[in-house]
């Protein structure tokens, strides 16, 4: 079973495979995930975390949009999505440890979703950040 999942993730990562116009296209419209990916309460009118995943999404899909629409040759949606990546790993670190713990019949406890969604969307922002800077995707999109 093990060797199964080894050549299925061998044959998913293969520079061919991941140069593909339509994994490309994928990655870009899925590249809005951990950027929203946060608990219901943080979108929350009371909250003040609701605003910068918001603006986040809005360059990402300004940036989809000339890419998959237009079809442009220009860098700057490449770099919005660099920053919006970047900044979503960089305001979740941020925001991790004031919202790790809260306090439930006067005991603290762990925020595990909170937690979990949070590790989900860094890791989901440090792969995106990973793939898009692959020349092969970049030029993959201009064929």
């Amino acid at each position: 079973m093990a060797k199964f999942l080894v050549l299925g993730v061998v044959f998913i990562m293969s520079r061919r495979t991941l140069a593909g116009r339509g994994i490309i296209t994928v990655f870009l419209i899925l590249q809005i995930i951990p950027l929203l990916l946060f608990p219901s309460q943080s979108y929350s009118t009371s909250s003040q975390e609701w605003w910068l995943p918001l603006l986040l999404a809005i360059l990402v899909v300004l940036g989809d949009l000339h890419l998959i629409v237009r079809g442009g040759s220009q860098l700057w949606p490449w770099h919005l999505f660099s920053f919006s990546q970047g900044f979503n790993i960089i305001s979740r670190l941020m925001m991790l440890w004031p919202h790790a713990t809260h306090i439930v019949g006067g005991a603290t406890v762990v925020n595990g979703p909170y937690v979990a969604l949070t590790c989900i969307s860094m890791a989901f922002s440090g792969f995106l950040l990973w793939y898009f800077e692959l020349p092969d995707v970049r030029l993959g999109l201009v064929r």
